[in-house]
């Protein structure tokens, strides 16, 4: 049963044709949309989170998690290549083996993209929270984030009440607003329509290679080689779980598969797209880290005890409002805003504004690229019929899949609220871990169950690609904290309830339908042979 139901190559390909989307992208527009999705949150923002984890070391994290990405990216531009419509490790998992698999991939997809817009919405707040403070505007705590809220639950699981969690209580928030707004800002944006959505993002990916030009260009003249030792506070475990973190600063890249069916030429222009931005972004990635880290130092902040708090906890605000208040040197493992920090630090406070509004400016494009890698998926799942099709309708006006881009968004909406970007980026690392590791499963297997079949891309040696592909998500995905490992096999439960409740008796694979043209869309699916 755990193979039944394969949906051949030539049935998805003939689907697409016959109820697509507008074809409106290119090889350069696609490479714009990764980087778009690729650099945000993971640089402006996680960059701290990795240096608690790792210190110094968080440069090794970046190298692992790039080589990972890039593995998986070789993968995924073979099947992405071949089979160029919506849907990502989804639909490739369905043509290869079969719908129970593929259901739990698209499944899993949700931590990737919705979740992960969520984490990217909450690193756009915490710039433009001080932003709108440096401008002499009083923008209050209790809506500004959600850590007071989180302290309080920990205390109410059975935590200790330490002074740390006390600390946060006093200190923290309730709930983010700036995240449900520009969540709620970016759904509009998405049901607008993806032309005018891929123009909005193709500015602002030129707003963030020029804020982190800028930084590189004014850290690394300042670098002090003494703030690299020790290199590796925590030893490899820490390079590790930094990397684990890490990998959600280079997950967009997978975003640009999802965007085949609207891609002119997509044999070419996929590819392109996804070995493109992934080696711009690389190299910005560690440059980056070199500056802040040789400018002002990373080491990792420890408790009262001596031991490394663990970032993103209610713990580790407090300890850090604690050494904030003793007139200390705010350390780059507490800032919310590292890179604003690190040029604050250095005596460039007018450029450091400057880096935290490029953020404020471009983040939504990460947001508006994570929110589109999910509708699609959820559009070409609700299409096979595992969901309701109420969800692929597509707007009369915009042509874009309107009722699936608002589900979405208020679901982003609702967990960018209460939850802390370092928690919620976790959680989506481990659905995105799962689905990678299922692409290079079906790279392989559709090497010997198709080999005739055309290949317009084809992984280079395959058989030490897509293992080593394999091998690096299993890895990156035990070194993510126990919260966050723990999140895929609940979450998959959930969704093997809904998959023998609901999906499995409306899939037309089961049921032996075709899809309706498009502009009967709204008809029930025709029998077919």
């Amino acid at each position: 049963m755990i193979f039944g139901r394969v949906k051949p190559l030539d049935a998805i390909l003939a689907t697409a044709e016959k109820r697509s989307l507008h074809r409106t992208l290119g090889a350069f527009q696609l490479t714009l949309l990764g980087i778009g999705a690729v650099i945000g949150t993971g640089i402006f923002v996680l960059t701290s989170e990795a240096a608690q984890k790792a210190g110094p070391g968080m440069l090794l994290s970046f190298a692992v998690a790039g080589f990972v990405c890039a593995v998986a990216a070789l993968c995924y531009s073979e099947l992405a290549s071949m089979v160029p419509v919506s849907g990502s490790a989804y639909t490739y998992t369905y043509a290869v083996v079969g719908e129970l698999l593929a259901w739990m991939v698209g499944w899993a997809l949700i931590l990737e993209y919705a979740v992960g817009a969520s984490a990217v919405a909450v690193g756009w707040s915490n710039h433009a929270v001080p932003l709108i403070r440096s401008l002499g505007l009083d923008f209050p705590v209790g809506i500004s984030n959600s850590e007071a809220l989180m302290a309080k639950v920990q205390i109410a699981f059975g935590s200790a009440s330490t002074p740390e969690l006390q600390e946060a209580i006093r200190t923290g928030g309730w709930i983010n607003v700036p995240a449900i707004f520009v969540s709620a800002f970016v759904t509009w944006l998405l049901v607008i329509g993806t032309k005018e959505s891929a123009r909005f993002n193709a500015a602002l990916v030129v707003v963030k290679i020029i804020a982190l030009t800028a930084f590189i260009a004014l850290t690394l003249p300042v670098l002090h080689s003494e703030n690299f030792k020790p290199f590796m506070p925590t030893g490899g475990a820490g390079v590790l779980g930094a990397a684990a973190s890490i990998f959600f600063a280079y997950v967009g890249f997978d975003a640009v598969s999802t965007a085949a069916e609207e891609t002119k030429n997509p044999q070419r222009n996929v590819p392109i797209g996804l070995v493109g931005s992934l080696t711009v972004c690389t190299i910005f990635y560690l440059l980056v880290a070199t500056g802040a880290i040789g400018a002002i130092g990373a080491q990792p902040v420890t408790d009262a005890a001596g031991v490394v708090l663990s970032p993103g906890t209610a713990a580790m605000a407090g300890r850090c409002s604690f050494i904030t208040a003793s007139g200390a040197m705010e350390p780059l493992v507490c800032s919310k805003e590292a890179l604003v920090h690190v040029l604050q630090v250095i005596n460039w406070p007018f450029m450091g504004r400057l880096v935290g509004l490029a953020a404020v400016i471009a983040l939504p494009s990460v947001v508006l690229m994570m929110m589109y890698g999910q509708t699609r998926v959820f559009f070409t799942m609700a299409r096979d019929g595992l969901l309701p099709d109420k969800l692929a309708s597509v707007h009369p006006r915009y042509r874009t899949p309107h009722v699936v881009t608002i589900v979405t968004g208020v679901a982003a909406a609702i967990a960018a609220a209460v939850l802390p970007v370092g928690r919620l980026a976790d959680y989506s690392n481990s659905g995105t871990l799962f689905a990678f590791f299922m692409v290079a499963i079906s790279v392989m297997v559709l090497r010997f169950t198709d080999p005739a079949r055309v290949r317009p891309f084809r992984t280079p040696i395959v058989w030490v690609i897509a293992p080593l592909s394999m091998i690096g998500c299993v890895g990156l995905y035990l070194s993510l904290p126990l919260t966050a490992i723990l999140v895929l096999p609940g979450w998959g439960l959930v969704g093997l309830v809904i998959y023998f409740l609901y999906s499995r008796k409306h899939s037309h694979v089961g049921r032996g339908t075709i899809e309706a043209h498009e502009a009967d869309a709204d008809m029930p699916p025709i029998p077919g042979a």
